[in-house]
């Protein structure tokens, strides 16, 4: 169990409900707590203005739109992400390489050491 994680409040923004769902479990059993789960990018943008954020997890493709607008609100307000996708990092826009992803399907270790190597305040 990674005990660095604990408390710390992380975003989920998934459009894919099932994925949302084991994602906030695979959360749950890191003993994070849910900041809020957003399938669009204009209520997760609403999230990051209204709700304290240790860190997200993004899916890259969100039904035919992206959440790269939302990792660059995150980037300014010194949020930490990763991206998940079943892409790969090829399709980041240039000033977004270099944060971590992770591929989907992910599983609970992989998670656990990607959010570990977040630099949370």
């Amino acid at each position: 169990m990674n005990t660095a994680l604990a408390g710390k409040r992380i975003l989920i923004v998934e459009d894919e409900f099932m994925i949302a769902i084991l994602l906030e479990d695979m959360l749950t059993e890191l003993n994070c707590a849910i900041a809020g789960i957003s399938a669009d990018p204009a209520q997760a943008l609403g999230l990051i203005g209204s709700t304290e954020i240790d860190a997200a997890v993004l899916d890259v493709n969100l039904d035919g739109d992206d959440s790269f607008a939302v990792a660059a609100a995150l980037v300014e307000r010194r949020i930490p992400f990763i991206f998940a996708t079943g892409y790969g990092a090829s399709r980041l826009p240039q000033e977004l390489v270099g944060h971590p992803v992770i591929q989907k399907p992910y599983r609970l270790e992989e998670l656990s050491r990607a959010l570990s190597k977040l630099h949370m305040l």
